[in-house]
């Protein structure tokens, strides 16, 4: 059982009752599904052994996207795929982080202001980079991926692009490459993401619920060279699957009050703190994104419409048609994510140490009284 699993489990139905009748259903979804994750509410796979014949049931998973146990096993295929896809060229991680005086629109409007985060930026890239002092042509392509939380589990909206540094000319013949320290500058970046940004939210009717100091502010935008743009990938994988805080940061569960670990970025040192139940499920559900929203997204050259035969493009007018080699990075099998989640090793009967087990059915719990439906 996850930390955050038992913290529902202990605090989950007391916040229901607090605060329930004013809570979004997405963030009741939640709760529930994270506290009844792996407890049979879901649903019941069976085993066999091959030799004894011996039935070994696994409860099946919530499926939850902010549950951190239905997480674990997503990255290392996520990271796989991303791998495939890079081109044999430097790249560059960009981070935009929405200014904190724009924050409390956004928790009240998140998928208006988490799509003109996305939105936004790709208009600002694609200006810039279609400017003759950087690529000369428009034609970019990128990974996005938005954050929401701080080391203290505070809100904090941002969102990372893995960029490859270069460019297809209009003609579609030639691969343009930007210099390898920069692929464009910050400070006009994020004058011109302030400006589209800006008329985003007067189109969406939400200008009047901004300050307007916001406007006149400098907006933060971070670039830094990402080498092949492996190590890039590999760090937004500990995160892009990854819930609000992991198990690993939270020491304590004890006298009303949960003690966690978190970063301070300026001293660079782990520090402690504790919350009491309560605020950190609030802090927790603050990073609980809308219904079916997409927080990873591909844009350009790499969105999924047209994205081989745009790979294969690139590629070709940079001389290679290889994939570019990946790290040795091991990838988990089934059955050894079972073992790693569940505790049960599929590979060999629990009960005679001999056969090897496999699935024979799947128990299907009803939302009536009748009892769960055998399928095979």
């Amino acid at each position: 059982m996850s930390a955050i699993q038992k913290i529902f489990q202990i605090y989950g139905q007391q916040y229901l009752e607090l605060y329930g009748d004013r809570m979004p259903k997405i963030h009741i979804k939640a709760i529930k599904d994270i506290s009844d994750c792996r407890s049979g509410s879901f649903g019941t796979i069976l085993y066999a052994c091959n030799d004894c014949q011996k039935i070994q049931p696994v409860p099946c998973c919530c499926g939850n996207r902010h549950c951190p146990t239905c997480q674990q096993y997503k990255s290392e295929e996520w990271l796989h795929k991303q791998m495939e896809n890079l081109l044999p060229t430097h790249y560059f991680l960009l981070t935009i982080t929405l200014p904190q005086v724009l924050r409390d629109a956004a928790r009240s409007h998140q998928k208006i202001v988490y799509s003109a985060l996305f939105s936004c930026a790709h208009e600002a890239l694609k200006k810039l980079a279609g400017d003759k002092r950087y690529l000369g042509s428009n034609r970019i392509g990128y990974l996005a991926v938005l954050h929401t939380w701080g080391g203290m589990l505070q809100y904090h909206p941002h969102i990372h692009m893995v960029i490859p540094g270069g460019a297809i000319s209009k003609d579609g013949e030639q691969w343009l490459s930007s210099r390898d320290d920069l692929f464009v500058h910050t400070k006009p970046f994020a004058i011109i993401f302030r400006a589209k940004f800006r008329d985003e939210m007067k189109k969406a009717g939400l200008f009047h619920e901004i300050d307007p100091s916001v406007w006149k502010q400098e907006w933060v935008v971070h670039s830094q060279s990402a080498g092949k743009g492996q190590n890039a990938l590999l760090y937004l994988s500990r995160y892009v699957f990854r819930v609000a805080i992991s198990d690993n940061r939270i020491k304590s569960i004890e006298n009303n009050a949960i003690k966690f670990t978190y970063k301070d970025r300026e001293r660079k040192t782990w520090k402690t703190t504790k919350l009491e139940p309560m605020e950190f499920i609030r802090r927790f559900l603050l990073h609980v994104l809308p219904e079916r929203y997409v927080r990873i997204r591909h844009f350009g050259l790499l969105a999924n419409r047209n994205r081989k035969d745009n790979i294969s493009a690139c590629r070709e007018s940079l001389g290679t048609g290889q994939t570019v080699a990946k790290e040795n990075i091991k990838r988990e099998t089934w059955q050894e994510q079972l073992l790693r989640i569940c505790g049960i090793d599929v590979t060999i009967c629990p009960i005679c140490q001999k056969g090897r087990m496999f699935r024979v059915a799947l128990l299907h719990p009803l939302r009536c009284n009748s009892p769960p439906v055998l399928s095979i």
